[in-house]
């Protein structure tokens, strides 16, 4: 079953109706040859209502989609890449850290890895030849920055991880006799892979730092044009490019692991927060009504902080009376405001624009996660899981030697498939069995090491996602194998990164253990 599944991805046919249409076509032949009770099928509505329409995880989904989308669409990278390049282009291999370091900050704020390589490939690519950059250096930076979306939170796939991750990690603990499981929140995820999301930045700097001192013709160093100057001036512009994108990105990610709110809520609040900061870049009325309405918006969480602002009470003091009512006029000043943020972004054409990339890469989601859920219930219901289980156990090694064969299963998959498929269809089949053996460090270690394997694979030549997405904006000047050979020291990287992991699993169960669990 499994087999044919790959053989129908590699086809090109839609993701979601071959998970679907091969789980439709072996449970049929499962109840022809009476291998699968018909009734096993009835399952799936209630799988699919419990599992995907009412699970709320999953609503962040299509707004932490829509908030990525909307961020790309208002020029933040361009003006990022600029502030950045001014700021770094004097030093040799500063273009390059650059692209990292907005990479980074791309990753933490949109998410989206194909976006994030086709804008910095568009716009510093250019700049980097011109300047005398070594074509592979230039393109290894590019692609391996563009794909930092895939480990640094928030990402959409940590957020589809978590939930297949927590699922798995229930089943593992019924095995072990564990009748009251544990599930895994999406904040913890996020929390594991902080640490080790900004190690592979470091690494990353490191290794053009490095190049640029003993390989100086690679990567040289940008001279100021006349007249530029490192001034008041420019710390501003550089302050009005990187303040509101980190600023979102903080009230995001700092409200989801201070526990103030969900990963859902916080999505929410991203999405509001790229929505204003789209309108925030018309002109100087529109940012000046979005100031009014975020400084509204912080006045009524200051409110809701300090005063008691429920109804009903048979004594309300005055100062609460006081309280209410601002909360009330802030609160329709702060409507007003968002109102007039969508209307201006819908003016521009860009809310147009990101509503339908939206709708369009949230659907995909959605019907792959269908299909996914027909495929392993009848996976499941031939006896899938246990055969896995039992292959794994058989393995020499223990937990270790399973570990390793997973990885590189899920390595080379990730040359042909994206990440959405190996979530939904690989990890529910193989974490179960892994997170139940003896030696397993936890669900949130084994889902970032999955995570930075999946990142690993989008970059490795030749069938590597990012490469694609690279090759389809870079110059016809710069050729195929110079792209290649740009992105092996990064994979090279990556693989010391996801060693360090498994060997030192506390990079990534520190930090959650002391957020959620201290």
């Amino acid at each position: 079953m499994f087999a044919t599944l790959v053989v129908l991805l590699l086809t090109g046919f839609p993701v979601a109706f071959t998970l679907g249409g091969t789980g439709l076509l072996f449970g049929l032949l499962g109840m022809a040859t009476g291998t699968l009770d018909a009734s096993f099928l009835e399952i799936l509505p209630n799988r699919i209502y419990s599992n995907t329409i009412r699970n709320e995880l999953l609503f962040a989904v299509p707004l932490f989609v829509s908030m990525g989308v909307m961020l790309e669409k208002s020029n933040v990278a361009e003006d990022l890449l600029e502030s950045m390049g001014k700021l770094f282009g004097s030093l040799r291999g500063g273009l390059g850290i650059s692209v990292t370091i907005v990479g980074a900050l791309l990753a933490a704020s949109t998410g989206i890895v194909g976006a994030t390589v086709v804008t910095m490939g568009l716009l510093s690519l250019p700049t980097m030849l011109k300047r005398g950059y070594d074509p592979a250096l230039a393109t290894g930076a590019i692609a391996a920055a563009g794909t930092l979306g895939q480990i640094i939170p928030p990402s959409i796939v940590l957020i589809l991880l978590s939930d297949v991750i927590s699922s798995a990690w229930q089943q593992a603990q019924l095995k072990n006799h564990i009748f009251s499981p544990t599930p895994v929140s999406a904040g913890e995820m996020f929390a594991g892979a902080l640490i080790p999301g900004l190690a592979l930045v470091g690494l990353y700097i490191l290794y053009q730092a490095a190049t640029a001192l003993f390989r100086p013709k690679t990567s040289p160093a940008i001279p100021r044009e006349k007249g530029e100057k490192l001034d008041g001036a420019f710390y501003r512009s550089l302050l009005t490019a990187l303040l509101p994108p980190l600023l979102l990105i903080i009230a995001v990610l700092g409200s989801i692991l201070t526990g103030i709110a969900t990963p859902t809520e916080a999505a929410a609040v991203g999405a509001i927060g790229a929505i204003l900061l789209g309108a925030a870049r018309a002109d100087k009325k529109a940012r000046l009504i979005v100031m009014v309405t975020l400084l509204s918006l912080l006045l009524i969480l200051g409110i809701a902080a300090t005063s008691d602002l429920r109804l009903g009470r048979e004594a309300m003091p005055f100062m609460d009376q006081l309280a209410f009512i601002a909360a009330v006029i802030l609160c329709v000043i702060f409507t007003a405001g968002l109102a007039y943020a969508l209307v201006r972004t819908y003016k521009s054409g860009v809310l147009s624009d990101v509503m339908q990339a939206t709708t369009r890469i949230s659907t995909m989601i959605y019907t792959i996660l269908l299909g996914a859920a027909l495929f392993s219930l009848v996976f499941r219901g031939l006896g899938g899981d246990t055969a896995i289980e039992d292959m794994l156990h058989s393995l020499p090694g223990g937990h270790t030697g399973a570990l390793i064969t997973v990885m590189l299963i899920m390595f080379v998959l990730g040359f042909f498939l994206d990440f959405i498929e190996i979530t939904f269809v690989v990890v529910p089949v193989v974490a179960p069995a892994l997170l139940a053996m003896p030696g397993s460090q936890g669900p949130i270690w084994l889902g970032i090491l999955m995570a930075m394997n999946l990142q690993t694979s989008f970059l490795t030549p030749p069938f590597g996602f990012a490469l694609f997405y690279l090759r389809g904006v870079a110059p016809e000047s710069v050729p195929t194998t110079a792209i290649y050979r740009g992105v092996i020291p990064f994979v090279i990287i990556q693989v010391i990164a996801l060693l360090i992991i498994a060997l030192f699993p506390h990079m990534v169960t520190w930090l959650p253990a002391q957020l959620f669990h201290g």
